[in-house]
């Protein structure tokens, strides 16, 4: 089948990933309120979630290669396993070091899941709709971010915060499990071989020196960034304000209502401002709502700072897999992809353990302020690519190329 054709394949990839990222956005606001619960401080949170981040650290490459010369779909039933069972796996361990460890294991799924089905979207599509496929696949991502957090609110709370918040990874677990119902037919299986041998890959340092692909992955990893450290620090904020565990869920769901509304209008804001434009304004106003929350506010300020935020950090992901899918070299841009992962995961392994640090000396808010200069790099650096040309519309096009390997009739 030709990319672009029927995208049957893409809806049901988006249903599954609701359900991966559902389980993992439930996870991991569980994850801190148990880990307080059993005795953990602000820098303890920071470890955990930053072990969220260590084992896909060293498995996205290796993952990526392997995906350029053979099929994405096996890598999603894989991380479907591996994020249901780190989920429940948290929820049962009674130690802070089990949790970390379990947490690495929902990582490491959550990583599988989303390089097979990046790749598949990459490989799929034909240029003009990657900006538009890459946003609706990422819309998933949002819907789980959105619901998850409600659920993990309903659950967690009352004098046995262990005991909920153990509930709530558990229920997880089963929402992971979910993603399987919709894991059928999302990969062509009629897709030429690639044009080069196993022995012939393009090496990792080829493809970090192409241009784009570098700020594509710095943009991608503060996006990320502040998504993640917003999803674990929140919590502690909540703590130390007075905010219900149930409303924290809300605000942290809100955030990700806006950032799906972000992606539904994506195509007409592309067409007004241009991919470079686009990704340095949105970062910009990102790093400032970013250290708004620092701010001693209303919960209903609060409540619109998250929201702007949410609109502004959903343009970064899909955008930043376009840039890098349109920049790599043909044959390795799974490897590409993964090397984008790879910064997102370093970026989670760093961020979290430095806001950890922060947190301790100069108070919870301070992490916040820290992602709003890192927010503020990267508009820096979408603001150059425009400059430069790297990040401009439809590159792929204009050189030839296609999101796969060559279509049977071209070769």
């Amino acid at each position: 089948m030709r990319p672009g054709g029927n995208r049957g394949w893409l809806l049901r990839l988006v249903i599954a990933f609701s359900f991966a990222q559902g389980a993992v956005s439930m996870a991991r606001p569980a994850v801190s309120y148990r880990a307080l619960a059993l005795g953990a401080d602000e820098r303890a949170i920071g470890v955990i979630a930053g072990v969220y981040a260590l084992l896909p650290l060293f498995a996205a490459v290796p993952l990526g290669r392997r995906t350029d010369h053979g099929r994405c779909a096996p890598l999603l039933p894989v991380g479907v396993v591996l994020i249901a069972g780190g989920c429940a796996l948290s929820g049962t361990a009674n130690s802070l070091a089990a949790m970390a460890a379990w947490s690495g294991v929902m990582g490491l799924g959550h990583l599988s899941f989303v390089i097979g089905a990046q790749s598949i979207v990459a490989r799929q599509s034909a240029p003009l709709d990657q900006d538009r496929n890459f946003g609706h696949f990422t819309i998933g991502a949002s819907l789980g971010q959105l619901v998850g957090p409600i659920a993990a609110g309903a659950l967690i709370g009352g004098p046995d915060m262990a005991g909920t918040s153990a509930l709530a990874l558990l229920v997880a677990g089963g929402v992971a499990a979910v993603s399987f119902v919709s894991l059928w037919r999302i990969e062509h299986r009629d897709r030429p071989k690639s044009r080069t041998g196993r022995g012939d890959r393009v090496p990792v340092h080829r493809i970090l020196r192409t241009r784009g692909v570098p700020a594509g992955i710095f943009i991608s990893l503060a996006v990320l960034s502040a998504t993640d450290i917003l999803t674990a620090y929140l919590p502690v904020v909540g703590e130390h304000r007075g905010i219900a565990p149930s409303v924290i869920g809300l605000l942290l769901s809100l955030r990700a209502a806006a950032t799906i509304a972000c992606r539904l209008v994506m195509t007409p804001m592309l067409r007004i401002l241009g991919r470079a434009a686009l990704l340095s304004t949105t970062c910009l106003l990102g790093a400032l709502l970013c250290a708004g929350i620092a701010l001693p506010v209303p919960v209903w300020g609060l409540a619109v700072i998250l929201a702007l935020l949410g609109f502004c950090l959903g343009v970064g992901q899909p955008l930043s897999m376009t840039t890098v899918v349109q920049a790599a070299p043909d044959d390795a841009r799974s490897t590409a992809l993964a090397l984008r992962l790879t910064g997102n995961r370093l970026g989670q392994v760093a961020a979290p353990a430095a806001a950890g640090l922060v947190a301790g000396v100069a108070g919870v808010a301070a992490p916040f302020v820290m992602l709003g200069a890192l927010l503020l790099i990267a508009s820096g650096l979408g603001l150059r690519q425009g400059r430069t040309g790297a990040a401009a519309p439809e590159p792929a096009e204009r050189r030839g190329r296609t999101p796969s390997a060559p279509e049977p009739e071209r070769r």
